[in-house]
Formats: C-alpha cells, sequence, structure tokens
C-alpha cells in the first residue's frame, strides 16, 4: 500500500471533538456524541426557547457537567430572565433537578442562603449553583453576586451572557457592547447604538474578589465549557463562570450560525477565553486564526450599521476593543498570528 504523502494526511485540530469525520480520529472515549446514556439531560424536552438559542445550548452542558461532577448531588437557582421562562411555564418544568426560582436580583443571595443550610443540616455534599443571564447578574444582582464573592459562599454562579435584557424585549444592560443595536440603544445619530466606555467586565470584577476560580466560556467549545464546569464543582467556595451565548432574536442572526457567531466572537478576540485562579490568571484559550472583527459583526443585523461606510470609526473602535483584548489576555498562538 503507498504511503499517503503528510500533506494529505495531515489533520486539522478543528476536525476532532466535533461531529465531523475528524471525531473518529480520536479514541472512542473522547469522541463528541449527540446523545449517551451516561448524559443526565438537567434540561430536558419541552422547554420553549427559540430556534438557535445559545442560552439553552449552555445551560443544558453546564448543568449536565455539574451533576456529572457532584454525582447527582446539585441544587439549582434560578433568576428571573429567558431561561426561567422558557423552561417552566407554569405548570410546567423541563429541568430534571431539584430548581429554584429566585427573584430577578437575588440569585446569589438565594443559592447562599442554600448553600447555608445544606451545612447546617450536615449536607455539605450537596452542591449549589446559581444561574442567570447578563441582565440579572451584571446589572439587578449585582450587589448579592458581590456579597456571595465577598463571603466566599460555597456557590458557583453561572452567567449566560447574551449582551442585552432579551426576555423583556432586548433592553441594553451593562454587558451590551458598544455600538450594539437594541431597543433601548437604536442606530440613529452621529454615533448610532450602545455609547462606547461603559458597563463592566464581571468576569475581571470577580477576580478582584480573589475568589477560588473565575472562568469565561463559550458554546462553540463545550469541551471545554465542561471542563471549566467540572473544575469548579472540585472547589468549595465562591465560583463565577460567564458563558457566551448569543441570542439570535436578539442579535439578528440566523438560528443555524448560532455556534458559529460564538466561534467568531472568540477568534476575533471580542470575548476571550481564559480562566483565573485565587485572582491570578492562570490560563488562556488561544486564538487559532485570527478573525477580523468585521467578520463576526456582519452575521449580527444589530450591527449592520457599523458596517457602513459613515459608521467606520465604529468599526475602527470595536476593533481595537478586540486588539486590546488579544494583548491583555496573549490571545494569539503562532498558528493564529496571521488572517
Amino acid at each position: 500500500m503507498a504511503q499517503i504523502p503528510e500533506s494529505q494526511q495531515k489533520v486539522k485540530f478543528y476536525q476532532t471533538g466535533t461531529f465531523t469525520v475528524g471525531n473518529r480520529l480520536l479514541d472512542e472515549e473522547h469522541r463528541s456524541v449527540q446523545a449517551t446514556i451516561d448524559r443526565s439531560n438537567s434540561l430536558d424536552s419541552g422547554h420553549r426557547a427559540c430556534q438557535g438559542c445559545g442560552e439553552a445550548l449552555g445551560a443544558r452542558f453546564a448543568i449536565d457537567a455539574a451533576i456529572r461532577a457532584t454525582g447527582n448531588q446539585l441544587i439549582a437557582a434560578n433568576a428571573t430572565g429567558c431561561l426561567e421562562v422558557f423552561t417552566t411555564p407554569y405548570p410546567e418544568t423541563a429541568w430534571s433537578v431539584p430548581w429554584i426560582h429566585s427573584l430577578f436580583g437575588n440569585a446569589a443571595a438565594v443559592a447562599s442562603g442554600i448553600a447555608a443550610a445544606m451545612k447546617v443540616k450536615g449536607r455539605e455534599e450537596v452542591r449549589v449553583i446559581a444561574q442567570g443571564g447578563d441582565g440579572g447578574t451584571t446589572d439587578i444582582g449585582f450587589g448579592c453576586l458581590s456579597g456571595t464573592f465577598d463571603r466566599n459562599d460555597d456557590v458557583l454562579y453561572i452567567c449566560y451572557n447574551n449582551q442585552a435584557y432579551m426576555n423583556t424585549g432586548v433592553q441594553r444592560s451593562s454587558a451590551t457592547p458598544g455600538a450594539a443595536r437594541t431597543a433601548t440603544t437604536m442606530p440613529v445619530g452621529a454615533e448610532p447604538g450602545n455609547a462606547f466606555n461603559t458597563g463592566k467586565s464581571v468576569p475581571l470584577i470577580a477576580m478582584a474578589h480573589n475568589i477560588p476560580y473565575v472562568a469565561t466560556a463559550s458554546v462553540h467549545d463545550l469541551h471545554d465549557l465542561e471542563n471549566k464546569v467540572t473544575r469548579a464543582m472540585g472547589v468549595r467556595g465562591a465560583r463565577y463562570i460567564e458563558i457566551f451565548v448569543p441570542c439570535p432574536l436578539g442579535w439578528g442572526s440566523k438560528p443555524g450560525d448560532t455556534v458559529k457567531v460564538a466561534r467568531l466572537a472568540v477568534e476575533s478576540g471580542m470575548y476571550p477565553l481564559f480562566e483565573a485562579v485565587d485572582g491570578e490568571l492562570t490560563g488562556v484559550t488561544k486564538i487559532r486564526r485570527h478573525m477580523p472583527v468585521g467578520e463576526y459583526l456582519k452575521l449580527q443585523r444589530r450591527f449592520a450599521h457599523v458596517l457602513k461606510p459613515t459608521n467606520a470609526h465604529q468599526l475602527e473602535q470595536l476593533q481595537a476593543i478586540a486588539d486590546r483584548n488579544i494583548k491583555r489576555f496573549d490571545l494569539l498562538s503562532r498558528e493564529g498570528e496571521t488572517s
């Protein structure tokens, strides 16, 4: 049998760990599968999320990973928001895990109370997760979240960041990026869309609290997401994971492009993936193929005005933000240094 030239048998990294043919090149235990008897299906069929909902995808994989890591000893507190509304239309629920609905702004406090109650009862093997969107996390629930961090309560808080208040009509949150169109930041005037130099980065604020574990993740890399949740559940004390979850309805993207949009956010530098332990950065996910920010924006109608020649300065500002992220977190791998 003739030997295949090396140039023809080289396998790209992106072909493995996905549902493509490259999946077959991995050992069976490392292959990606769509369904397995080992998966708990914490977020089951019957929910009413939109087609292509990044939040539904992220929540399912995050909570499933937490259930596996804790041996099914898990309670989840859920802030008001999209995730709560589309999974629990009264009197139904799509959750297969003990689940408590909190107010919009106190999910972290409710979770801290649950953790304290389990400790008093001598049930410290029961672990607690709080979860909410960026509105209930970066805005309304920010004080309760900071309190959880300050006390180092044994809670993992997961923020599903879709960069606006999607459940109430796509209003701006403090996680909305500059120039983005929302119902409250319309694309009109000389500086259309959301104002630049506003908002906050809760992952960096969580690091400033010196809590045991902080990470960012994205639904385009579910293995990385699950690994980070698993590591978080192996730690005691306050932990924070923010998951990037594109919203087709609010962003004006195609439902089938959700994973692609999430990938481009990371590969352009707009959403860096990293981990931190005790306030110190311990690891980053390198960009394998550096893409210009425009490639990420053009898939979303919320940025349509930015791509017009009259608003080229806004595109330059967004590119500058991505470039700063790349420099700050040292995101470029040797392979990804050229576009």
